[in-house]
């Protein structure tokens, strides 16, 4: 990808989520490599920009609210410890990707996780982008998990425009009721998703993703108008026991790791079509 950060401020909400999709796929282009060195006063800048938006001090009321510990709300429910982080794209050249980014240092701070607890990977990552994040203290995974990863305390995945696989990759990875209620994903809605596809499809290609989408805790979280490709369609999403403990007991028998024969774009990177 070229060196392109120019910035211009968001039209109306129609079509927003088709070019958020667009900005996904483009993300997620294997063949585009960015040569442009992250630069950091930039990064700085969209967290203080971010930082007074009103929108943001409503997800940061919320968030604490719900998640942090001694919330009233929480009410024994899990706060993340660690944070996962797919599909951030090339923050040095892409200014979206790079609000994003300002995002999610924001988010560790208001959640109190330290930087050295949140893993972040993107195939498409320069070696100047992942130098930059392992100076702002990250872990920088080596492996495309392709979502697959397995948890083992509250952990929130931060996926913006993220592809519909990898939602699903992680569900399959974690499809007990004993662990679902560990993940706290903030990004895609899983309804918005939903309304978007056929549902004969969306059960046949994302079989997790549709049979948990009735027991998960959705809120929308908002946006300003400014901000709409980058953050549009975002919601928080967590998987109540109280919910999953409503589906039939066939809904965890047996899953099968996803295959997705059937989908002409997949809209993430698989590990083994790279070299």
């Amino acid at each position: 990808m070229a060196c392109n950060d120019d910035w211009q401020v968001a039209g109306r909400r129609k079509g927003a989520a088709r070019r958020g999709k667009q900005a996904s796929n483009l993300k997620q282009d294997s063949h585009q490599v960015s040569d442009c060195k992250p630069d950091k006063q930039k990064i700085i800048n969209a967290t203080n920009e971010l930082r007074g938006e009103g929108f943001w001090m409503e997800w940061k009321d919320l968030l604490s609210e719900r998640l942090l510990p001694g919330s009233s709300e929480q009410n024994g429910k899990v706060s993340p410890q660690h944070c996962v982080c797919y599909g951030l794209g090339h923050f040095a050249s892409c200014a979206s990707a790079r609000y994003q980014l300002a995002m999610l240092l924001l988010l560790l701070e208001t959640l109190q996780i330290p930087a050295g607890r949140c893993s972040v990977y993107d195939p498409v990552f320069s070696e100047s982008e992942r130098e930059a994040l392992e100076e702002l203290g990250f872990t920088v995974l080596t492996e495309n998990e392709e979502g697959k990863r397995g948890v083992y305390h509250p952990t929130l995945f931060y996926l913006m425009h993220c592809g519909k696989a990898l939602y699903n990759n992680l569900l399959w990875r974690n499809w007990t009721p004993q662990t679902l209620p560990k993940i706290i994903i903030i990004g895609n809605s899983f309804h918005g998703i939903q309304e978007r596809m056929l549902q004969r499809e969306f059960e046949r290609d994302y079989s997790f993703l549709s049979n948990i989408v009735s027991a998960c805790d959705e809120t929308p979280l908002p946006c300003s108008p400014r901000f709409l490709d980058v953050f549009n369609d975002t919601a928080l999403v967590r998987f109540p026991l109280e919910n999953l403990n409503k589906l039939p007991e066939c809904t965890w028998a047996d899953p099968s790791e996803p295959l997705y024969q059937h989908c002409q774009d997949l809209e993430i990177i698989q590990k083994e079509k790279r070299s």
